[in-house]
């Protein structure tokens, strides 16, 4: 079997031999381990090992893909590339990034990868065991997990671009099962990067959030001042973030098409696109441009689209370093980097007194099928605490918020200052607790 270098320098002579304009390879490798406990036994255990190389050539205009997991026969996938193509009835320009340089990025260490498998094993059993003694309510564990990884990815082409990069990661996740009396609830809390061997507040957070759903009833239907909690207000914001994408609204799938300059939410709201966030930063994008910061929305106002180079060229912009692709067997789309809105100045128990009276949103579900990125509408499941004179009162559940996305950022009056970010995917999306004016209330 060739290696690595023998195998892309063959696909990109081949490539080019054959009248490709131009040749690119996006090559990932992954060794991740995990491991899940329940009851004090290992349920789960894994280690995995991945690879894996597509191509992207410029074949007539057009582009073509093929991807591989084994680096051998490079004539076939060459010529699966080229074929691919062919096939494209889309003329659309294809840009590949040439030779450039890469903005230094400085990332935080991470010695919770180098434990031993022992040693990671014993921590998830630690942290079960731990939260099955933080209180009496806790009955059992639904999911409990340590998972570690190094990934690593290079980009190359035939017009000069080497891009290299290396990710250390790790999280936990926990999922306790509490009864009192006749009920029972699940909540989900993680934690990434070192900090997840610090693991009381994880514990505290997950059983808090299971806690607050005892004795819940819904509250009358009607208008509500609401406060929606930051991990909330993110999820709320990572179902919206594709309006944001300049594609979508080249496409005419976005609200946004032709309001950059216009007020699009109140002035207490930032977009910041920040790939050197210091807990997750990057020096390039996957079309190897280098990193660079992009304010999306100033004071409410809506300063730019997030582009990769194909969006880009089109409106004769440069790239703002969002291309994404989903593993090295997608193509070319857009993501974010770290996606999100910026902190304000209150904490959260300022802004419960602000709300004075009103809802804390705690949960969003039925994301999925109850909100519509192209309308902006939304009307999702929702949990909560019922606010009187800035006090709780009680937990609130099975009611429903309903409202257009753009509508509801107008009617933001306050951030907080407790910034917090979700799960890395296909970016990652962070957003501090959000004061917002009014939202509709379904509930009995």
């Amino acid at each position: 079997m060739m290696t690595f270098e023998q195998f892309r320098d063959a696909c990109f002579r081949l490539a080019l031999e054959k009248g490709c304009e131009n040749a690119e390879v996006y090559a990932t490798s992954s060794d991740g381990f995990s491991v899940n406990v329940l009851n004090a036994e290992i349920i789960k255990y894994a280690i995995e090992r991945d690879k894996g190389l597509n191509l992207r050539v410029l074949y007539e205009g057009k582009t073509g893909y093929a991807y591989t997991e084994v680096f051998e026969d490079p004539e076939t996938l060459v010529a699966h590339a080229i074929d691919n193509a062919k096939a494209i009835e889309n003329t659309d320009a294809n840009p590949m990034q040439g030779a450039c340089e890469y903005p230094e990025i400085t990332v935080k260490p991470n010695p919770v990868v180098d434990l031993s498998e022992e040693e990671k094993i014993d921590l998830a059993l630690a942290m079960e065991r731990d939260t099955l003694a933080y209180d009496a309510r806790v009955n059992r564990m639904g999911y409990c997990s340590v998972d570690t990884g190094v990934a690593e990815t290079h980009i190359s082409n035939t017009l000069g671009l080497n891009a290299n990069s290396k990710e250390r990661y790790s999280y936990a996740v926990l999922a306790p099962i509490l009864r009192d009396g006749e009920e029972e609830h699940e909540s989900y809390s993680f934690k990434f990067g070192p900090e997840m061997t610090n693991y009381d507040s994880l514990i505290r957070e997950s059983i808090e959030n299971a806690l607050m759903q005892f004795h819940a009833s819904a509250v009358d239907s009607g208008e509500y001042r609401i406060l929606l909690r930051n991990d909330a207000a993110g999820d709320l914001l990572s179902g919206f973030s594709s309006m944001f994408f300049a594609e979508h609204v080249q496409k005419g799938l976005s609200l946004l098409s032709g309001k950059l300059g216009e007020r699009i939410a109140s002035p207490a709201i930032t977009i910041l696109d920040d790939p050197f966030e210091a807990d997750n930063p990057r020096a390039f994008d996957a079309e190897g441009v280098p990193s660079v910061l992009t304010t999306v929305v100033e004071n409410g106002v809506l300063k730019s689209y997030l582009y990769n180079l194909k969006t880009a060229l089109k409106d004769g912009v440069a790239s703002t370093s969002n291309a994404g692709r989903m593993g090295a067997g997608g193509a070319v789309t857009t993501a974010p980097s770290n996606f999100y809105i910026a902190k304000g100045e209150k904490s959260f128990d300022e802004l419960k007194a602000a709300l004075g009276n009103g809802l804390i949103i705690t949960e969003l579900s039925g994301l999925h099928a109850g909100l519509n990125p192209i309308s902006g509408d939304f009307s999702l499941i929702a949990k909560g605490q019922l606010v009187e004179n800035g006090g709780i009162v009680r937990s609130v559940d099975q009611i429903t918020i309903a409202g257009n996305f753009l509508t509801m950022m107008q009617s933001i009056e306050a951030t907080g200052a407790d910034l917090r970010f979700g799960p890395p995917g296909a970016g990652r999306i962070g957003c501090p607790s959000l004061l917002i004016s009014k939202l509709v209330v379904s509930g009995k």
